[in-house]
């Protein structure tokens, strides 16, 4: 797949309404991002056609600046932070969505080429296709070796 630390952008041809998105190493970390606070998992769907993996995350109320991809080896990760549009001191009565910081990582299924992946972000919703690797599908052939 790919070479240790290597990071390949999710984001090769970045549609103008999401140029704000952020992709960075997975050696940095992010202001904001701490590892023992508390963070909602995000949800997703993964479908594949014959020749790409798709991942559909719903992500209403996320800032696209607030929105990061990784792709290392076989693990996609994705991270964002929302704010809530009410103000902490104010009294609920129901609280059932989540605000602050979330993040989602997805082993692969299969082996893709990182390096033609797509995203885009629209209504709320974050679609990235990574091509697959390999279009090969059934049997393996078997060579045979004389002794």
């Amino acid at each position: 797949m790919f070479e240790p630390n290597e990071l390949v952008s999710l984001i090769s041809q970045i549609p103008p309404s999401i140029e704000e998105m952020v992709v960075v190493k997975a050696e940095e970390k992010p202001a904001g991002w701490e590892p023992n606070g508390a963070e909602g998992q995000l949800s997703v769907d993964v479908a594949e056609t014959e020749t790409e993996l798709i991942i559909v995350a719903t992500m209403a109320g996320t800032k696209p600046e607030n929105i990061e991809l990784h792709l290392h080896n076989d693990f996609l990760t994705i991270r964002g932070r929302r704010q809530s549009p009410v103000s902490a001191s104010e009294h609920y009565f129901y609280q059932e969505c989540f605000w602050g910081t979330f993040s989602r990582t997805i082993v692969l299924p299969v082996d893709v080429l990182g390096s033609e992946a797509q995203s885009e972000y629209a209504r709320g919703i974050l679609t990235i296709r990574l091509p697959k690797a390999s279009h090969m599908r059934g049997n393996i052939p078997i060579m045979v070796v004389e002794e």
